[in-house]
């Protein structure tokens, strides 16, 4: 592990980067080309059918963003020559063998030229169709390692995935891999096989198409498979399930490819570069919190002392490029770096609310009549029955009150239950969703990361340019003066 100089090692690299319209894939491309504008050269790789339409979605979709302002300030009138000259929009969709990649004289380059590749592309919907997520969560490793193994340069492959194919264990989990048709249903009476996996979406979304029913019914219909498989073998969402494969795969097929594995927890706003608070649409706490902001969410499914991992997405970067560093080259690696907070710095349920309640009294939303919301300190609910609970005191039980002692109230009331109905079903379904990482019992062992910070602090001079160490996040200040601001910032209209 040589970590003298991360910036030495960077420079006159050539990166392959996919799912580069990702969020944590904007921020590692920023990063790169912010810390060393001597990077050779870095390939984006865009579902588009031509090189044109690819170089549109770059610019509308990453370089236009605005975690570009600080490099775009920077180059200042240069900005265009220079991203011209490092950047090159790659058409292509990794669910295809090479990468999608159609131009052979662009694929004999790339084998050429590549020193790493970093595989970020996923889809993260919770619910995701299953051929939809298979093909990208799963099968894109597959495809991703193939066309790893054909670049002669080839340093390392950094694989980003979540924290979270652990399913729904408690505990101390541990950085370790996930073995080939592992499961984690021990009453499952199926056992795992991708393969056979990859015949039953086929089979099953043919099925569909033979039916007279319009696509969103298919859509649904591979929704719920997705969501029915995954729950089969011990994973609560489609999301986490294909990204376990995609992990298997990636052990199982490695070869000789230097490889690691990231695997971080509850990505949230960059903490400090480059500058803080620069965040993406809404991340899973996020609703969260804009629905208690808004007035609408008075209840906490949570415990108050049950411990949220959260880690900032610019600490879960350094992290990635540190690793890569520090392990390039070993053709034995397969490591595995979990990234979060929830060993090192934890922070609970009760100190979030608090946090909420604190800023949102400071600094209200403003409703569609123009007046400050305002919000009450919340109701913490412990586990899904005591949910149940709340949801049939606040609605069912009054209207049966009222039907005794106000028939004209208790019309009024049922009118307006059965108008929100479709909402209440809605919020069900998504705490149903989201339960597995509301009342998560688990904390996230982070050995080998640890290692990777202390090797970082004896050896190298740039650490402090690329810190991913939990313990130096102050909880309340991120929320209140930063993640929460970036929130409003530039998410919430």
């Amino acid at each position: 592990m040589d970590l003298e100089s991360i910036l030495q090692f960077l420079e006159d690299k050539t990166i392959l980067v996919t799912g580069a319209t990702g969020f944590l894939a904007k921020i590692f491309v920023e990063k790169i080309l912010r810390v060393q504008p001597n990077v050779k050269k870095l390939y984006l790789v865009f579902r588009a059918s031509d090189c044109e339409k690819a170089e549109q979605r770059m610019h509308n979709e990453v370089i236009g963003k605005q975690v570009f302002r600080v490099l775009r300030e920077k180059w200042g009138a240069e900005f265009d020559s220079f991203i011209s000259e490092k950047v090159v929009a790659v058409p292509g969709d990794i669910t295809y063998e090479n990468l999608g990649v159609k131009d052979f004289n662009l694929r004999e380059e790339m084998w050429k030229n590549i020193d790493v590749i970093v595989n970020s592309a996923a889809t993260t919907d919770f619910c995701e169709r299953y051929d939809v997520a298979f093909g990208i969560n799963t099968l894109g490793v597959e495809h991703v390692l193939s066309f790893g193994k054909k670049c002669v340069k080839l340093k390392m492959l950094v694989h980003v995935s979540t924290a979270y194919v652990c399913g729904e264990r408690e505990g101390l989990i541990l950085e370790t891999p996930l073995k080939m048709g592992q499961t984690l249903k021990a009453s499952s009476s199926s056992k795992l096989d991708i393969k056979l996996e990859k015949k039953l979406v086929s089979e099953k979304l043919k099925q569909l198409q033979e039916q007279d029913i319009s696509q969103q019914e298919i859509a649904n219909a591979m929704s719920d498979f997705g969501l029915k498989r995954a729950r089969e073998f011990g994973w609560p969402n489609t999301y986490v399930f294909t990204k376990a494969m995609g992990e298997m795969i990636a052990e199982e097929a490695k070869d000789e490819v230097p490889l690691l594995i990231i695997r971080p927890t509850m990505v949230t706003s960059t903490l400090n570069e480059p500058f803080p608070g620069w965040i993406e649409g809404l991340r899973t706490i996020d609703s969260v919190i804009v629905g208690y902001g808004r007035g609408k969410l008075t209840c906490f499914l949570a415990s108050p002392t049950l411990i949220f991992d959260l880690i900032p997405a610019d600490m879960v970067v350094n992290a990635m490029i540190v690793a890569m560093v520090a392990d390039h080259g070993n053709k034995s690696s397969g490591k595995i770096y979990q990234v979060g907070s929830s060993l090192k710095n934890p922070i609970k349920t009760k100190m979030v609310r608090n946090f909420l309640f604190q800023y949102f009294v400071e600094n209200p939303l403003i409703n569609k009549d123009g007046k400050p919301i305002k919000v009450r300190i919340g109701t913490a609910l412990p586990n899904m029955p005591s949910f149940r609970i709340y949801m049939l005191i606040r609605f069912m039980i009054p209207l049966k009150i009222l039907q005794v002692v106000n028939i004209a109230l208790f019309q009024y009331f049922k009118d307006l239950y059965v108008s929100n109905k479709r909402k209440i079903k809605m919020v069900m379904r998504l705490v149903e969703l989201y339960k597995p990482y509301l009342v998560f019992k688990g904390i996230f062992d982070d050995l080998n990361t640890e290692k990777l910070r202390v090797k970082a602090r004896e050896s190298c001079k740039e650490l402090d340019d690329f810190n991913f160490d939990p313990k130096r996040i102050d909880w309340e200040d991120y929320f209140l003066n930063v993640h929460i601001p970036g929130l409003r910032k530039h998410v919430i209209r």
